[in-house]
């Protein structure tokens, strides 16, 4: 399975937020693009589209910016995918339904299905909260270790 960029910048973007989900402030697109070296502009395409899923409210002002509009334990993978992703979870389409059905009834009912069943599955058992606490273990491989 190939994610887009857009779903992958949507998914960083959203266990960023996680993050700084207890403090409860909202944190801007330029903060976020700032700290993931991702482009504002197209973050702000991003947003909208998590917007529009309902997973993000928005405020403006000095003040504003986005807040999850769930706690990160009630928000999954599949939920930030899924609002960005228009053609991730869709059906795949017929292959050889004219001259021979019963293979395309065949390649849909053992290996598309159960191929998109999986990727759902393991989605939905993934949670932002889920996503933060792995992103911690690997937090001190990025940098220099020093022994004295």
């Amino acid at each position: 399975m190939k994610i887009s960029a857009k779903g992958r910048y949507a998914l960083a973007s959203a266990i960023l937020m996680a993050k700084e989900y207890e403090k409860g402030g909202h944190i801007t697109v330029v903060s976020i693009s700032d700290q993931l070296g991702i482009s504002k502009i197209y973050l702000e395409q991003v947003f909208s589209l998590l917007k529009r899923g309902g997973l993000v409210t928005s405020v403006k002002g000095a003040q504003g910016g986005y807040l999850l509009t769930r706690m990160p334990r009630e928000i999954t993978a599949y939920d930030i995918l899924s609002a960005v992703e228009i053609s991730l979870f869709e059906s795949a389409e017929n292959t050889v339904t004219e001259k021979a059905p019963h293979i395309d009834s065949a390649m849909k009912a053992l290996a598309f299905r159960a191929l998109d069943d999986a990727a759902r599955e393991a989605l939905q058992k993934t949670t932002l909260e889920d996503l933060v606490l792995e992103s911690e273990k690997f937090k001190g491989e990025d940098g220099f270790m020093f022994f004295i």
